[in-house]
């Protein structure tokens, strides 16, 4: 059941952890028959690197690469990498994490600035389903 005060977040990526952006883009360019932007951004706070395939304004497939061994994602690639998470865009990204409470999600970050989205706020849920969700703001916050 919806609650009809808060707006639908909307799909926005798939995100996949690669030991090399440079080594995996191609591949998947050519699988999924993808446009590459060729931009590739470096993010301090995540401890990653990024980059994406597909048009701006339809649903991207996200390259993550591990920026080092204390990444967030350095375990998972360890264990093999691949599909890691899913990204939904939302209005108000601080309703959103209080209905994933509310529905027994464990936030495991906080929201905090992402380079690769402009310094728009991001924030990762894990769901009872199991499932890695980042939730993006649509909009830079006040």
């Amino acid at each position: 059941m919806t609650d009809p005060v808060r707006v639908p977040a909307r799909f926005h990526h798939v995100g996949f952890v690669v030991s090399s952006i440079e080594q995996a883009v191609n591949g998947f360019a050519q699988a999924l028959g993808l446009r590459w932007q060729a931009e590739v951004f470096a993010d301090p706070l995540q401890r990653v690197r990024v980059t994406f395939l597909g048009e701006p304004d339809t649903p991207q497939i996200e390259l993550v690469e591990p920026g080092g061994t204390d990444s967030p994602v350095w375990a998972f690639l360890a264990k093999g990498g691949g599909l890691h998470h899913v990204c939904y865009e939302t209005d108000d990204l601080d309703a959103e994490l209080r209905h994933q409470r509310s529905t027994r999600g464990i936030i495991v970050r906080s929201p905090v600035p992402a380079v690769a989205f402009g310094g728009r706020r991001i924030a990762w849920v894990y769901t009872r389903q199991r499932l890695l969700v980042e939730y993006l703001e649509r909009r830079l916050a006040p």
